[in-house]
């Protein structure tokens, strides 16, 4: 590490109640962000020595919500002015290694997890960090009612409720502050915790605040079975299948957390009968309607009750219990060794933590590591430190915006050739060399020269982000003066890799080929979510990777693989074609919702020649769009459009939908400017005196139901849609 603070940080023993939390909080002067190769830490500097030795930069006070002392920059008259204000002060945001950072949150049932296997793993708590979640969850309680959603726009849910309230009363909240009492009012309103969803059940039951025969059965000899049996792991969508390891693990091997005071008090808190009456196996299939946005199916249920009452009872020997475990514990041990512990994401990451724990004890050389990365994962802002939905969003974000300021015309601008120099370093170092170790064995997907959603330490390939990392490289290096970085055989170990991922349909889904049939679902029993249990067919990866492939053959070399490049286009346009809707739309499941999908849709289809003027598909997308423009000249899709499936507009324009409909107009070649440069008005309007955007609603999604943020988003697609305005219309002057 870079910098290490000298002095230990004081340790708040985790379930201690503190007094009068109302006003806590940290000094924010003190807070850093180190950035190591792209792997984000927050650090709370606790002497002055310390804080004068590493100095708050420019990212750390605006991530933090403090002034930035960044200036006001001169009005912007044009498109262009206003893109340039923007990348004068995203500039200012870069980190150390060349990448941007940001909260990659939304998702309010990711803490919990966090916070019950600290406590059970008995891990020391720095009393700053427990102020902050504190601090970030109370700001984020629904003002109306108490409680908290899946999301931080949701509705309140016996998920988010039952779990936040936990955490609090964990980190130290009393149960009589008149907010946790409003919480729990909440959840009692909502039926309690009896009512939660599968996930909730098992951390509760880990906890000690659950009977274990209130969670369904998650059973490790799933993973014994053939490859060729449908139902086989290996089939489920990456996030599913490494949640569900360890969970099987941690379940098989029966750990729950010896009772403390704490949560002896919690058990009676949380239901709205005392804990001794309750008939916990009569509560395996309860759910709240504000929870239950995929009900199990009579096939889940039946399962359930088989694998309760007859194989677990009658049929399950010691020798398959303890065959299946072992071979659980072996994956995930593959999964912990081939990301460094980054692990894929913030879900499993505990879970893999609590199953080393388990198998290892406590002073393992993997607990100790899974302790350490436990941090990537946290963030600090101005409402408090809440938990990352990945390790971070480097690679993505870094990409859209070397993206961003090429399409703009900015790229060979002496002022901002350094900045993008860093950026393509960056994509440099985080580009994947080596394919995972014994990769048939885990199921891993094949990921030399690939890019990661985050990092390459993380290490899963990524449909998309390795198309977008892989066009801005070529975009920067056949640029003059830039440094050649990525050598064309590392290029071609990129296009190698995608072109393996491309599905019999056409389509491209997310981290993998799809391996297993759609009735899948039918075994969903994460409740709260939809299409989890297999990958899909996705518009925002297919457009992506068909741009990729086309520029590669275009600019970068006309001859590799040629045939295989134009057949995959081709066959991936079709699917985009077929995937269009007959009102011209395109569902997105990683953005807001149909505008997100229609500006990748028109992007890629434009990559290939096809325009308003001369395809009938693209005109009718255009008309889409153009049919809900508000009056003010943006666009608003609520988040509601994901979950429903159905356009429903957001009660305001939104700056990033707007921007994202003029790039999808701009590379449509739509002809008639008043309309687009009507929403050109509306984002330059918006803009602020230092060249900023103001945050305004979510902007992704993924599972249909859960919302997540993209705050960086704000200001990568106002440059790109102002300056692709400017290179089409000569940059006019805007009023």
């Amino acid at each position: 590490m870079a910098r290490m603070r000298k002095q230990q940080p004081k340790q708040a023993p985790l379930g201690e109640k503190q007094s009068d939390l109302a006003d806590q909080r940290t000094n924010p002067s003190r807070w850093r962000l180190l950035d190591e190769r792209g792997r984000q830490t927050w650090h709370y500097l606790e002497s002055d020595d310390e804080v004068k030795a590493w100095p708050q930069s420019v990212a750390d006070r605006y991530f933090l919500g403090l002034p930035t002392g960044l200036p006001p920059l001169p009005n912007p008259e044009t498109p262009l002015n206003s893109a340039q204000n923007a990348v004068a002060y995203f500039s200012q945001l870069q980190l150390p290694p060349g990448n941007w950072g940001c909260e990659y949150g939304g998702p309010l049932f990711l803490l919990p997890g966090l916070v019950i296997t600290w406590y059970v793993t008995e891990t020391p708590v720095p009393e700053h960090i427990s102020i902050e979640i504190r601090r970030y969850l109370f700001a984020r309680q629904n003002p109306v009612d108490g409680g908290w959603g899946l999301h931080i726009e949701g509705e309140s849910s016996v998920f988010g409720t039952a779990m936040n309230y936990v955490v609090m009363r964990l980190l130290g909240a009393n149960e009589e502050d008149k907010r946790m009492v409003k919480a729990r009012g909440m959840l009692h309103k909502l039926g309690g915790a009896v009512n939660g969803p599968h996930w909730a059940k098992f951390w509760l039951s880990v906890l000690g605040c659950m009977e274990p025969e209130a969670v369904n059965p998650v059973p490790p000899e799933l993973w014994l079975l053939p490859d060729w049996i449908p139902i086989a792991p290996w089939r489920w969508w990456i996030h599913i299948r490494q949640v569900y390891l360890p969970m099987s693990y941690i379940v098989s091997k029966g750990f729950r957390y010896p009772l403390t005071p704490l949560t002896c008090q919690l058990r009676e808190e949380i239901y709205t009968q005392p804990y001794s009456s309750i008939n916990f196996a009569s509560h395996r299939n309860s759910i709240s309607p504000a929870d239950n946005y995929h009900p199990k199916s009579m096939f889940l249920n039946t399962v359930n009750q088989l694998l309760v009452n007859i194989w677990n009872r009658y049929m399950r020997t010691h020798a398959i219990r303890e065959r299946a475990e072992q071979w659980a514990w072996e994956l995930i041990r593959h999964e912990d060794e081939n990301t460094d512990f980054a692990n894929l994401g913030p879900v499993n990451g505990p879970m893999n933590f609590l199953a080393c724990y388990i198998h290892g004890g406590p002073d393992s050389y993997a607990v100790e590591r899974h302790r350490q990365r436990m941090h990537d994962f946290l963030w600090v802002k101005d409402e408090g430190m809440l938990m990352n939905g990945t390790n971070g969003v480097q690679t993505w974000d870094t990409s859209f915006l070397i993206q961003a300021v090429v399409e703009a015309g900015l790229a060979e601008d002496p002022e901002w050739k350094p900045m993008l120099i860093k950026a393509l370093e960056f994509l440099d170092d985080q580009q994947i060399r080596e394919d995972c170790r014994e990769q048939g064995v885990c199921y891993r997907q094949r990921r030399k020269g690939a890019w990661a959603f985050s990092t390459r330490e993380q290490g899963y390939t990524v449909s998309d982000c390795t198309s977008e990392a892989l066009k801005s490289v070529i975009l920067l290096q056949r640029l003059p003066g830039f440094p050649k970085l990525v050598s064309d055989e590392r290029i071609k170990d990129a296009i190698d890799t995608l072109l393996t991922m491309q599905n019999a349909s056409g389509g491209f889904a997310s981290y993998e080929p799809i391996r297993g049939s759609q009735y899948l679902e039918y075994l969903n029993a994460a409740e709260v979510f939809g299409r989890i249990m297999v990958e899909y067919d996705y518009p925002e990866c297919t457009t992506a990777v068909v741009t990729a492939l086309a520029m590669f053959s275009r600019t970068h070399d006309t001859s590799y693989r040629k045939a295989e490049i134009e057949k995959t286009i081709s066959r991936a346009v079709s699917w985009i074609l077929k995937d269009q809707r007959n009102d011209g739309s395109w569902y997105g499941s990683w953005g807001i919702c149909f505008t997100y999908a229609g500006m990748f849709a028109l992007e890629s289809l434009a990559s290939v020649g096809r325009y308003y003027s001369n395809d009938d598909r693209v005109a009718l997308a255009c008309k889409f769009f153009l049919d809900r423009q508000m009056t003010d000249g943006g666009w608003g899709e609520s988040y509601k459009s994901c979950a429903d499936g159905v356009y429903t507009p957001h009660e305001k324009s939104q700056v990033v939908q707007t921007c994202w409909v003029i790039i999808a107009l701009l590379e449509a070649q739509y002809p008639e400017r008043e309309p687009i440069e009507k929403a050109v008005r509306l984002v330059m309007s918006r803009q602020q005196e230092d060249g900023s955007w103001k945050q305004e609603a979510i902007e992704g999604v993924f599972n249909k139901s859960c919302m997540i943020s993209y705050p960086n988003y704000k200001f990568i697609f106002p440059i790109k849609a102002l300056g692709m305005f400017a290179k089409r219309f000569g940059d006019p002057k805007v009023q």
